[in-house]
């Protein structure tokens, strides 16, 4: 994913989430992994690059495109991509089977055996197909979440954003959700993803971008920034985080 962010700006109200971000990501990262303090501007960010938001000022491309700031536009935007939010937005009168056919059939246009086939598929390939009747609330954190995200993947989108997605997990279900993550990074997927995991940063990134009040206050390779945080307040993030 070529990404690329000139003087991204957005409020809300009288409060700036985000503070002027310059960023331009390497061509060959394939994993980017935001970091930093609640409240900082991580998801923020994250909804203006997944077209969830518009900016206030700035912009945001993507492969050398910049994103439409009209509803259509972000419309096809979005079909193109794939987002996994930290509170699953499963659809809780529905299977989990009808969760992934639903969005297939009336945002990718699918036919319905098309969309069946393709979400039966996707349930298999992430262990779930033994629960393709079940609806969320008969279904572990973990197993929705994985939904969640076989919804994303179903569609076979261009890029996959995730906010947050292991913060609603325990430790054992937070687990199995960043190793099928780090799976798709090795089948090529390109990802962005906020999150408080150190440890999945240090084994998945290519890129570890920290953001603090609204700006982003590093960046780098994942093993260089992480070893040797190169602001202050990113090291005092990273000590308040691992203490524990």
């Amino acid at each position: 994913m070529k990404l690329e962010c000139l003087g991204l700006r957005k409020q809300f109200g009288e409060y700036e989430a985000l503070r002027g971000i310059d960023y331009q990501a390497p061509e060959s990262a394939r994993c980017l992994v935001v970091v930093g303090p609640s409240g900082g501007g991580k998801s923020t960010w994250l909804r203006l690059c997944a077209g969830l938001e518009i900016p206030s000022a700035g912009s945001v491309s993507v492969d050398g495109v910049e994103l439409p700031r009209d509803e259509s536009g972000l419309l096809r935007y979005r079909r193109s991509i794939g987002t996994v939010f930290q509170a699953f937005n499963l659809f809780p009168h529905q299977t989990a089977l009808q969760n992934l056919i639903t969005p297939l059939v009336h945002v990718h246009r699918f036919e319905q055996q098309q969309a069946r086939d393709r979400a039966m598929q996707t349930l298999n390939r992430f262990g779930l197909g033994e629960h393709a009747e079940k609806k969320p609330a008969q279904l572990s954190g973990g197993q929705r979440q994985r939904v969640a995200i076989a919804r994303a993947v179903a569609a076979q989108p261009r890029f996959l954003f995730f906010d947050e997605p292991t913060s609603a997990l325990d430790p054992v279900m937070t687990g199995e959700v960043l190793a099928l993550i780090e799976e798709l990074k090795g089948e090529g997927v390109t990802l962005f993803v906020v999150t408080h995991e150190i440890g999945f940063a240090r084994r998945a990134a290519d890129e570890v971008l920290f953001v603090d009040e609204g700006r982003l206050a590093a960046s780098g390779p994942a093993e260089a920034t992480l070893n040797d945080p190169p602001v202050a307040s990113f090291r005092e993030f990273l000590a308040k985080v691992l203490q524990y």
